[in-house]
């Protein structure tokens, strides 16, 4: 009996140490990638995905895996610490440690250098994401802001905010949402329940327009409002 126990409490030793182990290699590798900016979060550059590989490589080296036991024990416990993290996010006092704070990086048209360097943030970088923005030229933007995610928020100066119909105060008839009522020859009866319609009204609107073999439908949707169906189909499917 003694021998068992002695067993038994170097098992859970064992257990207990992989634990400790595993939640700390897991932290220490969230800082890690938090530390190397928010640009390797949203652009990957050739050096951003080599860190997170070896980061990646080196983290789970560290940890030795012994049998489907010590790996589902793994899983569970990764599990709860994201949980964890992510309800810490919710108070606002901490949420600036895990997540971090939205950084202004242009501001009225001048560039706040400071601010590149400290999110180690490059210039070039920068400018690409303003170019795939639409915004080629720094002078018409008011404001750019680096968000925590990475992203780049972009306010062009009002001047050039595009023009809406509410602007020019025009009333615009809505149209409502296509719904998809066939996807590649399969009814989606889920989808007509939302518009209060069955496979009967389906097939008989779908016949009134000339479409006789749904399974020729490559997509077909219908309007919320006034349920006008727009179809596409495979050629010559049309009688």
């Amino acid at each position: 009996m003694d021998f068992l126990s002695v067993i038994s409490s170097n098992e859970v030793l064992e257990v207990f140490s992989f634990v400790v182990n595993l939640i700390f290699i897991f932290v220490v590798f969230i800082f890690a990638v938090k530390f190397l900016g928010k640009s390797a979060l949203a652009q990957l550059t050739p050096y951003d995905f080599g860190a997170i590989i070896f980061l990646s490589y080196l983290a789970f080296e560290a940890i030795k895996i012994d049998g489907i036991v010590q790996a589902l024990i793994g899983m569970i416990v990764v599990t709860c610490v994201h949980l964890i993290i992510s309800k810490l996010s919710l108070y606002n006092w901490i949420n600036q440690f895990i997540i971090g704070n939205p950084t202004i990086l242009i501001k009225h048209s001048e560039v706040i250098y400071n601010n590149l360097r400290k999110n180690k943030y490059s210039l070039a970088e920068l400018l690409s994401n303003l170019r795939a923005s639409g915004y080629p030229d720094i002078q018409d933007i008011e404001y750019a802001i680096l968000e925590p995610n990475g992203e780049i928020s972009i306010l062009p100066k009002k001047e050039l905010v595009p023009v809406t119909p509410k602007d020019l105060h025009i009333n615009v008839e809505y149209k409502g949402l296509p719904i998809a009522v066939v996807i590649e020859g399969k009814i989606q009866k889920k989808n007509l329940k939302l518009i209060n319609k069955n496979d009967e009204w389906l097939k008989k609107e779908l016949a009134a327009n000339g479409y006789q073999q749904i399974k020729h439908i490559i997509y077909a949707s219908v309007r919320g409002t006034d349920h006008s169906l727009t179809v596409n189909t495979i050629e010559n499917n049309k009688l």
